[in-house]
């Protein structure tokens, strides 16, 4: 199966020539019950239904319950072709992900334009190519790149997000990455998107990143693992991620949306509707 890497690696806007970004205003989601009040998906998780069938895989996502998506790619579709079918199904898309060299492309505006069309709220860049994070001066450039496109991207009406894998979690010359990251952007123009397996895959706490740089995560994939050693992407709520606690610190994570992502689902309908079960009664 292609992994999320080599799918990610490649993301970037030759691949749908649309954009991503801004639109339906982010309301809170916790409700005084301390419960999730909307369920997101991070579209990923279906890209071979999505490839294959891309109304109708919307229309299965709306009809188990969701009511939030996240677009990793737009399969050849216009950005009104895309806002129309995530009004026909009920749903927004508050962010979609992008790949790292569409930040510096000569198509960035468009994307920031198409983006505003389709009513996404963030852009996230979704992936560090390798051979571009080989120390940390490259993760001091990658912050003034991450300024500088959050700076259009603001000016645009939208917010520019970036999503972390393990990489960014494990200590690179005595320094961790994704606290280098936060510690040199703006939060007024660079929000992370933080992926809960990834993270405790490499071996940190959501949390504690949390209360280093409190309100910098308004996104989060929720995704679980497996004990270790393996730690296999299993269904949300059949892993080990304890995810009641970490939602119990939304606030100080600044958490607003939750989407659920499975990389290699061996049922993904199946996958998404059992992830959805388990966080739409979860109380924390």
């Amino acid at each position: 199966m292609q992994t999320r890497r080599n799918f990610l690696a490649t993301l970037g806007f030759a691949t749908f020539g649309i954009a991503k970004g801004n639109a339906f205003a982010c309301s809170p989601q916790l409700v005084p019950g301390r419960k999730l009040e909307k369920v997101g998906l991070q579209l990923y998780t279906l890209r071979d239904l999505m490839k294959a069938d891309l109304p109708g895989t919307l229309a299965q996502v709306a009809s188990i319950g969701y009511k939030e998506v996240e677009f990793a790619g737009y399969f050849g579709r216009s950005p009104a072709e895309i806002r129309a079918l995530l009004a026909q199904n009920g749903l927004t898309s508050p962010s979609t992900h992008v790949g790292y060299d569409s930040i510096s492309s000569a198509n960035w505006q468009k994307q920031l334009d198409d983006a505003k069309a389709i009513g996404h709220e963030w852009v996230t860049v979704a992936y560090m190519p390798e051979e571009q994070r080989k120390s940390i001066d490259d993760w001091k450039r990658h912050a003034a790149e991450f300024n500088h496109a959050g700076a259009q991207a603001k000016a645009a009406g939208l917010r520019f997000a970036y999503h972390n894998h393990d990489f960014e979690i494990r200590p690179l010359e005595g320094q961790v990455p994704l606290d280098v990251l936060a510690d040199a952007t703006d939060p007024s123009l660079v929000d992370f998107e933080m992926d809960l397996y990834w993270v405790t895959f490499g071996g940190g706490s959501p949390v504690d990143f949390f209360n280093r740089h409190p309100h910098r995560f308004p996104l989060v994939h929720v995704k679980d693992s497996s004990p270790p050693p393996n730690r296999h992407f299993v269904d949300v709520g059949s892993g080990t991620i304890d995810f009641a606690s970490i939602f119990a610190q939304s606030d100080k994570g600044g958490i607003k949306h939750y989407f659920v992502e499975h990389d290699q689902p061996t049922d993904a309908i199946a996958t998404i509707r059992n992830s959805y079960n388990y966080l739409s009664k979860l109380t924390f």
